[in-house]
């Protein structure tokens, strides 16, 4: 199958994903709306605390769904509990501020900050301000119907841990709430560490959304705008003198002195990516840290499969048609996901052709092309056509 709009199989596949677009979330009635979805927990205001339990809870109800007609939804899950795994051993190997996210707002990497941020609350004990209600409170919570959900509410997935027990005002709280904190108690971070190293031509909607995010997720974030190389020995002897600002720049800077741990989004079908494992150091020749990768064996259709399961606001460009986030010198719409016309043939060499002429407007019609959203792409090895390298 050689792109997503051929066959039958590859629409039906795309139709599964799309199920799930729009599934009933507890969504404040202030929630920011991008391309389309809400995360209700994101948009909620608060401190990283609430924001990781909430999205803990909505990681949990989609764990504990029982999808029976949706291979992707089910290899998902299989992928959340390993990626969880992985990332819950580096929290136990490294404190907070020993950890940092390799973070460029693109897909890969924004599902594996939702799944860091969930994971954060297993590791430390809730705050008093977040402690389950006293015993003469209610304790069961329920989520509100989307009104943009094109299903009604009897048959939209749910995500919501609390709305997978069956007949929920009847539920029993028979658990004691934790006690509150110690004075010796770690307490919970009120951020986490992040570096954007920019391409150098970097898109504005990268950007902003990259800035959106940090705000929404609570990321102290340092950004870079030299090499890799360069951008990561900086970072991790940054400090500030003197009062004068030194790169990488932002709210991070010289924030990562301590980092000994790097959360990487890099899967197997990336450059470079074939013999990584879960934890791997870096070469000799590279500055001395640990790479994370919880995401590495993940498929690109399970990635939008989490997205959108959760409804997790993504970059704009996605539904351009770009399935791989690079600058704009060297990243354009993947070819595989043009809108053709009937009596187009679809081949290769028409995909080639779209390919390298992608973002001129001198006349050839190339700038009125239109192109399905990221998430209607299938196969793993399509992802990177949009990219000139």
């Amino acid at each position: 199958m050689s792109e997503v709009s051929a066959g039958p199989a590859a629409a039906a596949a795309a139709a599964a994903v799309k199920d799930v677009a729009h599934p009933v979330v507890g969504t404040p009635d202030n929630a920011e709306t991008i391309n389309g979805h809400v995360n209700g927990a994101a948009a909620k205001a608060g401190d990283l605390e609430m924001l990781c339990r909430d999205l803990e809870r909505q990681v949990d109800g989609f764990l504990n769904r029982r999808i029976d007609d949706n291979n992707v939804l089910r290899s998902t899950q299989e992928q959340v509990r390993v990626a969880r795994g992985v990332i819950d051993e580096a929290l136990r190997r490294y404190r907070p501020e020993e950890l940092s996210l390799s973070y460029n707002g693109g897909k890969d990497c924004l599902v594996l900050l939702i799944l860091i941020l969930a994971s954060l609350p297993s590791h430390f004990p809730p705050s008093t301000s977040t402690s389950d209600p006293s015993p003469g409170d209610t304790t069961t919570t329920t989520t509100s119907t989307s009104t943009t959900s094109s299903q009604p509410p009897s048959s939209t997935p749910e995500l919501s841990s609390t709305k997978a027990t069956p007949t929920p005002t009847t539920t029993a709280t028979t658990t004691t709430p934790p006690p509150p904190p110690s004075s010796s108690s770690p307490s919970f971070p009120t951020s986490f560490q992040a570096l954007y190293i920019r391409p150098p031509s970097p898109f504005p909607e990268v950007d902003d959304f990259v800035a959106e995010t940090t705000a929404r997720y609570h990321l102290d974030l340092a950004t870079s705008d030299k090499p890799m190389k360069a951008a990561l020995t900086e970072y991790l002897s940054s400090s500030s003198e003197g009062g004068k600002e030194q790169e990488p720049r932002g709210r991070g800077r010289g924030r990562g002195r301590g980092v000994r741990a790097v959360f990487v989004g890099t899967r197997r079908t990336d450059p470079h990516g074939a013999l990584l494992t879960h934890f791997d150091e870096t070469d000799r020749d590279w500055p001395r840290f640990m790479r994370v990768h919880p995401v590495i064996d993940w498929h690109y259709r399970e990635v939008w499969g989490f997205i959108r399961a959760l409804d997790i606001p993504y970059c704009p460009l996605y539904d351009k048609g770009y399935t791989s986030l690079g600058g704009t010198d060297d990243t354009h719409p993947n070819p595989a996901l043009l809108l053709r016309s009937n009596n187009s043939s679809g081949s290769g060499e028409e995909k080639g052709a779209e390919k390298s002429g992608e973002g001129g407007e001198n006349g050839s019609g190339k700038a009125d092309r239109r192109f399905r959203p990221a998430y209607e792409l299938m196969e793993d090895e399509e992802e990177r056509l949009g990219r000139d390298r």
